[in-house]
């Protein structure tokens, strides 16, 4: 068990190291003109994010589950979504954030997991929260926090969207590629 609570461990600094990243991003952001929008929902995706661990660890407590042979592909899964997490953030730059922010004018990211989709992030968040709890059994927080992150992303995308169609040139870039299946263009 001490194994499975150390790697959940690490998946969650991971989480801390990312958000001093984008407080530090945002730092930068507001210095370019940039501004945050729809920060009102903000504290849904913490609350999301932050229960979703807490319900993992009390699941995984509580069933004594630890890493059996049904593992192996929802871990490959998820190191794999750790690879796109850093082809997705590494693609961004210093425009990754974990809020909305928008700097007018700029022209949108189009290189990387971007080329292929326009939220590749979320797709990897998305399959993240469903596969990490699936590494041990923890069905409920896989199947409940699913949900819960399709409600408040179904809201940010939304928000995030309007603003980047607004404020940059997401429309022109954008405009042929789905949210979360690629579409290869030439």
């Amino acid at each position: 068990m001490i194994l499975v609570y150390l790697f959940i461990c690490i998946v969650i600094v991971q989480r801390f190291v990312e958000m001093a990243i984008a407080n530090r991003n945002a730092k930068w952001i507001k210095k370019q003109g940039g501004y945050e929008v729809a920060g009102e929902h903000y504290k849904w995706i913490i609350a999301v994010h932050g229960f979703f661990f807490i319900s993992l660890l009390i699941e995984v407590t509580v069933t004594k589950q630890s890493w059996t042979g049904a593992s192996a592909l929802p871990l490959a899964l998820f190191l794999l979504a750790q690879l796109g997490r850093v082809w997705a953030l590494s693609s961004l730059g210093r425009y990754w954030n974990t809020r909305i922010m928008i700097i007018p004018g700029a022209n949108v990211v189009a290189r990387g997991p971007y080329k292929y989709v326009r939220h590749p992030n979320y797709v990897i968040v998305v399959l993240e929260i469903a596969v990490l709890p699936l590494i041990f059994q923890a069905y409920w927080t896989a199947i409940l926090f699913t949900v819960l992150n399709a409600a408040v992303l179904s809201v940010r995308i939304k928000k995030e969207e309007a603003a980047l169609k607004q404020a940059t040139n997401y429309n022109d870039v954008f405009q042929k590629r789905r949210r979360f299946i690629p579409t290869y263009e030439d």
